[in-house]
């Protein structure tokens, strides 16, 4: 058992905790002081220990469904989207108006995340209480991920978003949820740290490119979805979601408006508008009232100069050129 002897950055860290992270590379963080390189990716201090806790202790189940996405790629809709799928026949989205689990609690309190809540602090939860499938979320790289859930039958779903307006969505939220010991990160410096793969859970293509190759590889087992699919045709992409997850829509369901039912639910205007999204924290720290910006598609043109959209189009092209994986700006 470790001794806690004194804080670092976020709280009281063991001896051992504080060495290893001090032989790791770090750079200035967005939102905390630093952030480091852990198995090959960018992150905190805090969530290097619960992803260490996380690693060592979670033991996947057969039907296990772990939502995954870089932040701020509409990880807060997927989640409430896959919720109320897989709980409709218990909370009809028709006819349970006034009762349905979305209406009182924000979508990060129904699907929790492994490293910001489940496992945060180095805790050990007793997760085999949880009604089937237990469904998960998380930021976590592909590559630091598999080791966990390597069961048959455990299910991922990654949303995926264009680079551009991830960033732009990044950079707005990070600056509002930042410690008030941390300076704001401007445009300019944020742009560049990001084109330098300095993004938490970051680089973003590398992020990105992993789970893209393993839902190639294994598309019953990894659904990959883009942002901007969704925002264009929902009912679909609901649907595709439904299939992959086990769970289609019969006939019956789609002429009795549970499709649509669940769309306007679980849509971004009627999730902002939830009295329990405009205040409270489902995630330490975090205000709930910060997760609802705007959720556009192409908000980066507001915000990037032609130079910067240049800069950034030549790393995607460079970093994900040849792979398949292409986005939707606009």
């Amino acid at each position: 058992m470790f001794s806690y002897a004194f804080e670092f950055e976020f709280k009281f860290v063991s001896y051992e905790f504080q060495e290893m992270l001090e032989s790791l590379p770090k750079e200035r963080g967005w939102r905390t002081r630093h952030l480091y390189l852990f198995q090959g990716f960018w992150c905190q201090s805090k969530e290097i220990q619960a992803i260490m806790s996380f690693q060592k202790h979670f033991k996947p189940l057969q039907n296990d469904v772990v939502i995954a996405t870089i932040p701020k790629s509409g990880t807060t809709w997927l989640k409430a989207l896959t919720y109320t799928l897989l709980n409709r026949h218990r909370f009809d989205p028709v006819f349970s108006t006034t009762d349905h689990p979305l209406l009182t609690s924000n979508p990060h309190d129904l699907v929790p995340f492994l490293e910001y809540k489940l496992y945060a602090n180095g805790d050990v939860p007793d997760l085999f209480g949880l009604a089937s499938p237990r469904t998960f979320a998380t930021h976590v790289p592909f590559g630091s991920l598999k080791d966990s859930i390597e069961k048959p039958g455990v299910k991922v779903v990654y949303l995926c978003r264009n680079p551009f307006d991830t960033f732009i969505s990044s950079w707005h939220y990070t600056n509002s949820i930042k410690s008030e010991s941390v300076n704001p990160v401007s445009l300019d410096e944020g742009f560049d740290m990001y084109c330098r793969g300095l993004i938490g859970f970051g680089p973003f293509w590398e992020h990105m490119l992993a789970y893209w190759k393993e839902s190639l590889k294994r598309p019953d087992k990894v659904l990959f979805l883009r942002y901007e699919d969704l925002k264009q045709d929902i009912e679909s992409n609901l649907k595709k979601l439904a299939s992959f997850l086990a769970v289609p829509f019969t006939e019956e369901e789609e002429r009795k408006g549970i499709v649509k039912a669940i769309v306007e639910l679980c849509s971004f205007e009627s999730l902002k508008k939830l009295e329990v999204n405009k205040a409270g924290q489902s995630i330490k720290n975090f205000e709930n009232r910060h997760l609802f910006r705007k959720g556009e598609v192409s908000d980066w043109i507001n915000y990037l100069s032609p130079p910067q959209a240049e800069r950034l189009s030549a790393l995607v092209d460079d970093k994900l050129g040849g792979t398949g994986l292409t986005f939707r700006y606009c």
